[in-house]
């Protein structure tokens, strides 16, 4: 049975670090950095990629289209 498996790439310096982000995501992936970017604000990253199912919900609420989500679809071998 396939299996989707997503990835998620913010431009950390356009990144406001509104958070709006953390809450949308299903699995918990995403955090707010304790790093700051150039501009001085915590931006998303990805705290667990393993959880990350490619849904999109990350990239469809963030106001500053920041996040690019990639899907992958992956089989299992048994």
């Amino acid at each position: 049975m396939a299996k989707m498996r997503g990835a998620i790439v913010v431009d950390v310096e356009v990144c406001k670090g509104c958070g709006v982000c953390v809450p949308a995501c299903p699995t918990d992936v995403i955090k707010l950095a304790k790093e700051v970017n150039g501009k001085g604000y915590h931006f998303a990253y990805m705290e667990n990629p393993d959880a990350c199912t490619g849904c999109t919900n990350c990239a469809i609420v963030c106001p500053d289209g920041v996040i690019t989500v990639y899907r992958l679809k992956v089989t299992e071998n048994k």
